[in-house]
This record gives structure tokens, C-alpha cells and sequence, in this order.
């Protein structure tokens, strides 16, 4: 059903496609400069200023181009094959032939497009078909022929603006993200090495050197052996790669377990998966998971005493290059995937920790309180996408209409 005031229409009568090119390879002159040669890699963003491959002002002159408000679509590669990448020119830009550009009508806004393409992208995605090699192709006249309905150019304006301002919101919630975490990183850095130093409860810097210690001699494994009974229900643990953390994989009836060995987690307890080891996989159980389960192939360690070492000062410290190091130091193995961890070599291994439970305790706040600062931002970004999505099915459908000045 058409939206009342809107006009059914079809992409390749809204919009002139044009074909871009690579300017010669064998000209040097060409390559190596700022402006912009878009490819389908430089996609990944929506509004299209720069790119990852630059021409110089003679590589410009002599490439195809699009003027400054074209939206920019892949028609042929792999990413077809599960997206459909559109861009919008913030400026004349030159663009590769595995790219078309859409140069919109006079009675089209630009960006309005872009949106619009952006919308209806599973459906255009159905439109792709499979080349030689494994390669997407979306073929030219089926997105001109491609049905679209179009409000008039006062509604676009104001449909594009609205989205416009969303997306503003999101990127520069992206960039308080990324600063966040740079910021994390450089704090764990300081912190656990200890190049940078706290202060303690009385305001006063702490000092002293970090003694060096065997893991071995700080923390212990710990076995809690389940009492098994087949009805019941076991919540099965599992460790992330690259320090993610400790998540709940699934819950199973015992009778559908094969092996019927399995140890009781606790809150606190640092894991080690055996086997995945090198790539990170370690943890420390949250509170969540208090009582849950944990197969033979995990290890558990506590503190052989609370008072020297603390936990999650620990749990941080793993998470460095470091450790990382040092657990592929104490496996052996042909392949990556399949590494055999040694884990009485890797208790012999020592590292570097401050001589106060308090500094540990201290260190391991202000990396969570950073930890939090950051699933905070994320949490605020997805939001942001998911509502900007809700509201361009909405708006582009002529579902919520804009009301105009």
C-alpha cells in the first residue's frame, strides 16, 4: 500500500547508475595521494569522505567519478553474499567498477536515498546471485527495476535529517567507546606494572617495590567434585577467548551428558580452560554463576591465601600480552588449535605483583570501574542502533509521517 502523497516508483527512474574504475596501476604518479578512491572495503561506513586507497590530483583527473550526494552500492564480491554495503558521498569521489553510483534525480534528496537503499537491503540482498570463484553479483537492471515508494522531496529532507542527527548520536557515542577503551588499555599498562601507583585510604601514593612470585605458590587448583544424579539439571560453564570471560553455555539434564564427571564453580574461582589456553580463555566465575558447573577440561584456582593475593587483581594480570605468553610457553603442540597445556610448568612460571592486598584490591577497582564505564557505552550505542533501525522502517515506509514546517 502506497502512503497517502507518496509516488510508486523504481530505483532506476529516482536515480542515474554510473560505473566507476581503477585508474592504471603502472601509473605511479596516479596512486599515493588523499583523495578518495572508493572500494568496496571502505563501505564499512556510511558517509564517504575519505579512503583506505588514495589517488593523487592526476590519479583523481583521470578516474570515474561521482558527484557529492551519490549514494555508492556494491554489485559485485564476497560481502555481497550477506550484506549489502551502502555509501553516501559527503563530496566528489572516484569509485572502483565493482561499485555503481546512484546519482539521485532533481526531485530526490541524496541522503534520502541512501537511507532508503540502506532499508530495503534484505530485500535487494535476494536479488544477488552467485558468480565464478564464490563471488556475489547484484545485477544492474534488477535494482533499477527494484520498487520503492517515494514521499515528495520536503518529507525526504526532513526523513533524512532526522536520521541524519541518529546517526550523528551514534558516532560520537562510538568515538566516547573507543576513547574508553584506549584509555582502559593504557590504564592497565601503568597499573599492572606498576609504572603508574595508586593512592591508598589515607590519600597517601603507595610505594615499594612488587615482589616477584611463583604461581605456584600464591594460588591452588581446586577440584569440587558433583555428586552425579542423571535428573538432574547441570548449568554448564565455559570460558571466552581473549580474556572475555566466563559465560553460560547451556543448561543440560544429566542424561544428556556423556561424560559423567563435572566439578562445582564457585564465586571467585579463576578457570583455565586447557585447551584454549593460549588464545586467552580464562576467568574469574561471577557472582551469577555461583554453584554452576565446570567440565574436567577447565582447571580451577583460588588463592592459597586471600590475604597475600587477590583474585581479581589476578584475573586482570592474565590478561595481559604477558600471560599470554606464558601459558603458549607452557604448551606444546604442532598446531595452534590443538596445543596440549602443561600446567605444573606453568605454576613454576612467576610474575610481578604489589606486596599490599590493598594496592591489588585498589588496582582491580579502577580496571572494573573502566570494565563498567565501557558495557555502559555499549550498552547506550546498541540502544542507539537498534532505535535509529526502528525508526527508519518507520519513517521510510510512510508508517510515522515527519510533520513539516
Amino acid at each position: 500500500m502506497v502512503p497517502k502523497g507518496w509516488t510508486p516508483s523504481q530505483v532506476g527512474d529516482i536515480a542515474k547508475f554510473s560505473s566507476g574504475g581503477t585508474p592504471s596501476k603502472q601509473a605511479a604518479e596516479y596512486w599515493g595521494g588523499t583523495e578518495p578512491w572508493i572500494s568496496g572495503k571502505d563501505l564499512k561506513t556510511h558517509y564517504l569522505e575519505t579512503s583506505i586507497d588514495g589517488l593523487t590530483k592526476a590519479g583523481f583527473q583521470a578516474a570515474k567519478k561521482a558527484p557529492k550526494g551519490s549514494s555508492l552500492v556494491l554489485v559485485r564480491g564476497m560481502t555481497l553474499l550477506k550484506d549489502f554495503p551502502v555509501g553516501y558521498a559527503t563530496r566528489e569521489v572516484a569509485f572502483n567498477q565493482d561499485l555503481k553510483a546512484l546519482v539521485p534525480a532533481k526531485n530526490i534528496d541524496g541522503l534520502f536515498l541512501s537511507f532508503l537503499l540502506v532499508a530495503e537491503k534484505n530485500k535487494i540482498l535476494q536479488l544477488v546471485s552467485t558468480a565464478g570463484h564464490g563471488t556475489g553479483r547484484l545485477d544492474t537492471h534488477s535494482l533499477q527495476e527494484y520498487p520503492v515508494n517515494i514521499p515528495p522531496l520536503p518529507e525526504q529532507k526532513k526523513i533524512a535529517q532526522i536520521l541524519s542527527t541518529w546517526d550523528k548520536a551514534i558516532t560520537i557515542t562510538e568515538q566516547l567507546l573507543a576513547n574508553s577503551q584506549q584509555q582502559k588499555k593504557a590504564l592497565m599498562q601503568q597499573l599492572l606494572t606498576g609504572k603508574q601507583r595508586l593512592l591508598d585510604n589515607n590519600g597517601v601514593r603507595f610505594s615499594g617495590e612488587w615482589k616477584d612470585v611463583e604461581i605456584g605458590k600464591v594460588l591452588k587448583e581446586v577440584k569440587r567434585p558433583v555428586d552425579w544424579d542423571d535428573a538432574a539439571d547441570y548449568k554448564l560453564l565455559s570460558v571466552k577467548r581473549r580474556s572475555e570471560g566466563v559465560v553460560l553455555r547451556e543448561v543440560l539434564k544429566g542424561t544428556e551428558i556423556l561424560t559423567k564427571k563435572m566439578n562445582i564453580a564457585q564465586s571467585g574461582d579463576f578457570l583455565i580452560s586447557k585447551m584454549q589456553i593460549v588464545h586467552g580463555a580464562a576467568g574469574v566465575v561471577p557472582d551469577e554463576f555461583d554453584g554452576f558447573h565446570i567440565s574436567d577440561s577447565y582447571i580451577s584456582l583460588t588463592p592459597k591465601d586471600a590475604r597475600k593475593l587477590d583474585i581479581h587483581f589476578f584475573a586482570w594480570f592474565a590478561k595481559q600480552k604477558l600471560m599470554y605468553h606464558k601459558a603458549f610457553l607452557c604448551s606444546y603442540g604442532v598446531h595452534i588449535e590443538k596445543m596440549t597445556f602443561n600446567f605444573k610448568l606453568f605454576l613454576k612460571e612467576k610474575i610481578s605483583v604489589p606486596a599490599s592486598i590493598e594496592e591489588q584490591q585498589k588496582i582491580a577497582a579502577v580496571l572494573s570501574t573502566a570494565d563498567l564505564e565501557i558495557a555502559a557505552l555499549q550498552q547506550k550505542l546498541d540502544a542507539f542502533k537498534q532505535e535509529k533501525k526502528a525508526l527508519m522502517q518507520q519513517l521510510l515506509t510512510g508508517k510515522r509521517r515527519v510533520k513539516l514546517n
